[in-house]
């Protein structure tokens, strides 16, 4: 074999490994830069822990704060989902509880079945953001759904204040587990906004935002 086929062959060998080397390099800069952005973007959370835990074992794209506002919103109304079914499992099988117990029942899943529509129309706005001011009225309109959620699982737990049933821990657990989730969307979602009316300083004034309702006296703890 002649040097230059030598040298070809070996470049031929060499060159599938290099590509493969460059391609997990950039895959591996591309997941660190994600998880620095899901750290930086959790850390002033109510629930920062919980945040940064969620977001960074989200299977979608957490490269930019768009991303990551619509990944948490997205983990928030997967929650509230699974909880109206739970709930309504429970509404099913009422027999054999008390009157009370089966009208906080069904008062909470009326209130979590509003939260599953907020979250979905406040995800919509997030999917198709536009650009100028109409931007920021998608951003407003999104944190309104949002609070609105948030509203309703805290008046979901309050429907549960004088019933003694042993559902009325799971529901406290399941509901407090999402409202976690929900207060840090919005939290991410006001983010994103705040940074969006930096860059607009001076063009107009800012729509007015209603502000997130969160339990007292919750840890943040799972």
């Amino acid at each position: 074999m002649s040097p230059s086929t030598l040298t070809l062959f070996t470049l031929l060998i060499l060159l599938p490994a290099a590509t493969l080397s460059s391609a997990a390099l950039r895959g591996h800069n591309a997941a660190r830069h994600g998880g620095d952005l899901v750290r930086s973007s959790c850390s002033h959370a109510r629930y920062p822990d919980l945040c940064f835990h969620t977001l960074s074992s989200y299977p979608g794209p957490t490269d930019n704060p768009r991303d990551v506002a619509r990944a948490a919103l997205k983990i928030s109304l997967a929650r509230a989902r699974r909880v109206s079914s739970y709930l309504s499992g429970q509404a099913a099988s009422s027999s054999s509880k008390s009157k009370r117990e089966r009208g906080a029942l069904a008062d909470c899943l009326e209130q979590m079945s509003d939260s599953v529509d907020e979250l979905r129309q406040s995800l919509a706005e997030l999917k198709h953001l536009r650009g100028g001011e109409e931007l920021r009225w998608q951003l407003s309109n999104a944190e309104t759904w949002v609070s609105a959620a948030l509203t309703n699982e805290d008046t979901c737990l309050d429907g549960f204040q004088e019933v003694e049933a042993k559902v009325k821990g799971d529901v406290r657990r399941k509901i407090s587990n999402v409202a976690r989730v929900t207060s840090n969307a919005l939290y991410l979602i006001n983010r994103l906004d705040e940074g969006t009316s930096r860059r607009q300083s001076g063009r107009g004034r800012r729509p007015a935002r209603r502000a997130g309702f969160v339990m007292a006296g919750d840890d943040g703890r799972l």
